[in-house]
């Protein structure tokens, strides 16, 4: 007897639904008042470099939280995290071949990012800039924020969301679209074309991590750029 679609979806869910639920509508809902807040004219540009410590320390619990958020949904259809992750490398080749990958894109994206800038704009508010690190313990900090970014939100967008938005769609493609949507709303605080720039980013990791089957290239790639966008791009 053939099971009921329902129930065959149950067993396929990484999550419940009402946890995925949740997640999307809590970012688009972030987004939304971000560009809410941008468009009102409340955001304040920061006339010296402000003390950037506290806003560092809580970047790194709230990419922490997200993670913790999906490992308890995970935990209730009994998938492991290292599994939307991609499992652990098979060889020392698995390991050079993820490096590889992910410093690619990582500069490819730099590249793409320094000429998104020169046509459209800068990808990010101009008040970004003000809370870039300047200080030795505000630059180790910032590379701290910048590899919990990359493990944290490639296992939670890449690794999660996207897993579970192929099975619901029953498409690797339109669940790369839809991720990279939701990961570009996440950033709509930022501005417009902040969002699309993220969301263009989230595309192309998406699709790394689609090919490759994990998300640790997408790891790589995503600390890097970070890491030289907040230190080395200024002196390089």
């Amino acid at each position: 007897m053939t099971e009921p679609n329902s129930a065959a979806l149950r067993r396929k869910l990484i999550a419940p639904l009402w946890h995925t639920a949740v997640f999307v509508v809590f970012f688009l809902a972030l987004g939304a008042a971000g560009l809410l807040f941008q468009r009102s004219g409340s955001a304040t540009l920061p006339k010296t470099h402000p003390n950037v410590i506290p806003l560092y320390l809580s970047l790194l619990a709230a990419e922490w939280g997200l993670v913790y958020y999906v490992w308890q949904g995970l935990r209730r259809t009994g998938t492991r995290l290292g599994d939307v992750i991609g499992g652990r490398w098979s060889s020392p080749k698995s390991v050079a071949t993820d490096l590889l990958l992910g410093l690619a894109l990582g500069f490819l994206w730099i590249g793409v990012d320094k000429a998104w800038g020169a046509w459209l704009g800068p990808g990010h508010a101009k008040s970004i800039g003000a809370l870039l690190p300047q200080s030795a313990e505000e630059i180790a900090l910032w590379i701290a924020v910048s590899l919990s970014a990359g493990i944290c939100e490639e296992t939670v967008f890449r690794g999660y969301l996207q897993k579970q938005l192929t099975v619901l769609t029953r498409s690797g493609i339109v669940a790369v679209i839809l991720q990279a949507i939701v990961f570009g709303a996440a950033h709509a605080y930022q501005g417009v074309n902040a969002a699309e720039n993220t969301a263009a980013y989230g595309l192309a990791l998406g699709a790394l991590a689609l090919w490759r089957g994990d998300v640790r290239p997408g790891i790589v790639a995503h600390a890097w750029s970070d890491i030289f966008g907040g230190v080395l791009s200024r002196i390089c």
